[in-house]
């Protein structure tokens, strides 16, 4: 039995041991430590005597400011304790959130996101793989927070709080800072977990077993495969060795520099182009562009005699089109005989990023620094010039052309930066889609997209709009926390509602002609992106000012 007892006990340690690096949870109590001793508690919790004397195991293990219970393989003493801190940290906006002199609400939104949501965010990517029921701890100050930023009644949806503080929840800020830091690793070859493959006894854990918290890296493929991005490859980081004191780039020409597009003809355009193509004769001209859209990004190269023209993953940017045009253009030219060559690119801006190239330029620039100096090297002598676009200059609108209607996929890796806007992008499109499922939202009706709109300077103005929009006054639903009965309109025997009051009821009908010019206004009219300028007035004649 003491034989059994070691073996089981040695392969508890290894599978804690296992657990803790890849992220799940599973409960080594004295009646539950595995699934097939749990009834039979043959290896109870271990003890370290010291001179006879019974030391207690400690439990919790604190590392780079995040707590873990190893004893219970849960995260919920870090949870708690941060809670605990936060909690106190909403003291802070406690007292500059006054609804009648207090700070403005992007005052106080700063302040929320430096003291409170930074802390919140530290170790999330960690901490993440916590249950539900624990993460859920946190919704409590989130959503505190943003009530007393907004100002905003007790009883308000948490999506329209969401949305009308322009913060998303934080299931949305964990699901995009854990996507940012895998995409990180994937980018990084010198990473330890750059060539992680995840193993098959975890995987059959977690097929067999899907109440399992599933590990770091299982959590940022499902993200991935949620958002359509699974198959996606990104470009790794290049080593860069740049010095200081030396200029690094490739110059290019700018024929046009003295000249404003704004206030000059084409025809001028075209003039200084030819005199400039008189004087670059002898180079084979070759002529680049990017196209983006809602649907692709894609790019062409146009030279002599052919046009080349691809697509790029969608994520691309623009800026990625146009230099991975540049790239393309310069590896065409590589399988051909050493000559004399001149690129015109109508991007001002990645000429100016491949002229002065530091640590954080694109990564596509070094390859076209790489490229050019090897061309060079061989015999070829390469010029990089700016073209002004939609000016007539032929090959330049035969390569815009070329790139709208590109068909050909190139299958290229994708820049880390563009790779982390288009997840910002692809997330908030996901949380414009879950706001658009609220049709009952009070909200909605009036802010039917998911944007920031400008507040008001001052605190009280802006808390009363804010509690109109939301739907929620003091005299609308205050019955939900006293426990009383809604209150009912005497005339039209309907429930009392800032819909009716502002819009419907006919009480008011004459004083909403006196202040909007008619009797029947809509909510989108009177507390829309700007708020109706004779709304507080009104207010304040029908009585219902100092009872938001």
């Amino acid at each position: 039995m003491d034989f059994i007892e070691r073996q089981l006990q040695i392969a508890v340690n290894k599978l804690t041991q296992w657990s803790i690096l890849n992220g799940f949870t599973f409960s080594t109590s004295k009646t539950s430590c595995v699934h097939f001793c749990r009834k039979r508690r043959l290896h109870p919790e271990p003890e370290i005597k010291l001179y006879g004397q019974v030391i207690n195991v400690i439990s919790e293990v604190k590392f780079l400011g995040i707590i873990f219970d190893k004893k219970k393989l849960t995260f919920l003493p870090h949870v708690l304790q941060l809670w605990k801190k936060l909690d106190r940290a909403l003291n802070i906006l406690k007292v500059l959130s006054n609804t009648s002199w207090g700070a403005s609400r992007l005052s106080l939104l700063r302040v929320y996101r430096a003291a409170i949501l930074s802390k919140i965010d530290y170790g999330c990517t960690i901490y993440g793989s916590a249950r539900q029921s624990v993460l859920q701890k946190l919704n409590t100050i989130h959503h505190s927070a943003l009530r007393l930023c907004s100002g905003a009644f007790r009883t308000s949806p948490v999506e329209s709080l969401y949305v009308e503080c322009h913060e998303p929840s934080l299931e949305h800020r964990r699901q995009m800072l854990t996507l940012h830091y895998f995409s990180k690793i994937l980018t990084n070859p010198n990473h330890p977990y750059f060539n992680y493959k995840q193993s098959r006894f975890l995987q059959r854990l977690q097929d067999a077993r899907p109440s399992v918290v599933p590990s770091f890296f299982m959590r940022a493929a499902d993200f991935l495969h949620d958002l359509n991005l699974d198959t996606a490859q990104l470009l790794p980081n290049p080593v860069i060795l740049l010095t200081s004191w030396i200029p690094h780039g490739l110059k290019f020409l700018n024929p046009f520099e003295n000249y404003d597009k704004t206030n000059t003809a084409s025809d001028i355009y075209l003039q200084l182009f030819a005199h400039h193509r008189e004087l670059y004769q002898h180079f084979i001209p070759i002529f680049t562009d990017g196209s983006k859209s809602t649907t692709q990004t894609s790019f062409a190269c146009v030279f002599i005699n052919s046009a080349l023209s691809f697509q790029l993953h969608p994520s691309c940017s623009i800026f990625t089109a146009e230099i991975t045009a540049i790239l393309h253009s310069l590896s065409e030219i590589s399988n051909y005989p050493a000559d004399n060559c001149i690129i015109y690119s109508d991007s001002l801006s990645v000429l100016q990023a491949l002229s002065s190239l530091h640590r954080h330029s694109h990564p596509l620039a070094f390859s076209i620094l790489d490229l050019h100096d090897r061309l060079v090297c061989k015999g070829f002598s390469i010029l990089l010039s700016w073209v002004p676009s939609h000016v007539g200059i032929s090959g330049n609108e035969i390569a815009d052309t070329a790139a709208k209607n590109a068909s050909a996929v190139l299958d290229n890796p994708i820049p880390l930066k563009d790779f982390k806007h288009y997840i910002n992008l692809t997330l908030h499109s996901r949380w414009g889609n879950h706001w658009n499922s609220q049709s009952m939202n009070k909200l909605r009706s009036i802010k039917p997209v998911v944007t920031p709109w400008p507040t008001l300077t001052n605190r009280k103005a802006n808390t009363i709009v804010t509690r109109l929009r939301v739907g929620h006054t003091r005299y609308t639903h205050r019955h939900l926390l006293m426990g009383e009965q809604a209150p009912m309109c005497t005339q039209c025997n309907y429930i009392m509602s800032v819909l009716h009051i502002l819009s419907e009821c006919p009480n008011f009908n004459s004083l909403r002609l006196r202040y909007f010019q008619s009797s029947s206004i809509s909510l989108t009219d009177l507390l829309g992106k700007t708020p109706h300028v004779h709304l507080l007035p009104f207010l304040k004649s029908i009585g219902f000012y100092p009872l938001i």
